[in-house]
């Protein structure tokens, strides 16, 4: 039984680094980036045994500022490592998943933001 369950939902903000943003757009190929959630998991497990219950989720397409773009949530009988886990799932997800983020500014332009292993020098 989970005496625990953590979540961390991200949203999307009104600004970045000062500059007023009004949207963010995400793209992610799909068929990796549930096998990524799924090696998160994997990983999760192995790390932390008692975890019982791994849920990861990343929305695709346009969100406006204050609407949910990931979730994550993990369910273990003691906090210590439902928070560990959770924390080691948001951070590889961002690493590792092959999600892209466009941001909209205020003005109507737009910009992509470089992630994790999804860069590549050309």
């Amino acid at each position: 039984m989970n005496g625990a369950i953590v979540v961390m939902s991200g949203m999307v903000r009104n600004q970045t680094d000062g500059k007023p943003v009004v949207a963010l757009e995400y793209q992610a190929y799909a068929p990796m980036a549930i096998h990524v959630f799924q090696q998160i998991a994997v990983d999760i497990r192995q790390q932390w045994p008692d975890v019982s219950h791994i849920v990861i989720h990343h929305r695709t397409g346009k969100l406006t500022v204050g609407e949910i773009s990931v979730l994550v949530a993990v369910g273990c009988p003691h906090r210590s490592e439902a928070f560990s886990a959770c924390q080691y799932a948001i951070d590889t997800l961002k690493h590792n998943a092959p999600i892209w983020k466009k941001e909209h500014w205020e003005d109507g332009s737009t910009s992509w933001v470089s992630i994790g292993a999804c860069e590549v020098d050309c």
